[in-house]
C-alpha cells in the first residue's frame, strides 16, 4: 500500500455475494449485467462525505495484493468499512495467499481508499 495521500484512509474490506452478482453470473461473466454487479464499491455515506466522494464517482482502492478503481455508492455499512461484491474487482484486492486453508481471505482486509 504505502501510497498514502492527503485524501486516502484505511478501511476494512469485506467481499461477498449479492443478488445482483448472482443474477449477473447466471447471465454470464461476459455480460454487462455481471460487470455492473461486481464493479461497485459500497461505503458508509459519512465516510464518502469526509473524503469528498460523491455517489457514482470512482474510488481507488489499494491492498498489498493490488489496486482497482470502481464507482462508489452509499451503503448501510459501519464507518471505515467498504463492501465489494465477489468477482474480478474484489479478486484484484484479495490476492492468492491462503494461509494454508486453500481459500484466500475475502473479509477483514485492510484497504486504502481514496478518490480517483
Amino acid at each position: 500500500m504505502n501510497r498514502r495521500t492527503a485524501l486516502s484512509e484505511d478501511f476494512i474490506l469485506v467481499t461477498g455475494r449479492t443478488v445482483k452478482q448472482a443474477s449477473g453470473l447466471h447471465k454470464g461473466k461476459g455480460t454487462d449485467a455481471y460487470r455492473r454487479a461486481v464493479t461497485v464499491v459500497e461505503m458508509n455515506p459519512e465516510d464518502m462525505a469526509r473524503l469528498g466522494i460523491a455517489e457514482g464517482r470512482l474510488v481507488r482502492l489499494h491492498t498489498s495484493a493490488g489496486q482497482v478503481e470502481a464507482p462508489v455508492r452509499a451503503g448501510a455499512l459501519p464507518p471505515k468499512m467498504v463492501f465489494i461484491p465477489m468477482g474480478p474487482v474484489a479478486n484484484e484486492l484479495v490476492g492468492s495467499e491462503t494461509d494454508g486453508t486453500g481459500m484466500p481471505t475475502f473479509k477483514g482486509l485492510t484497504v486504502e481508499v481514496e478518490p480517483a
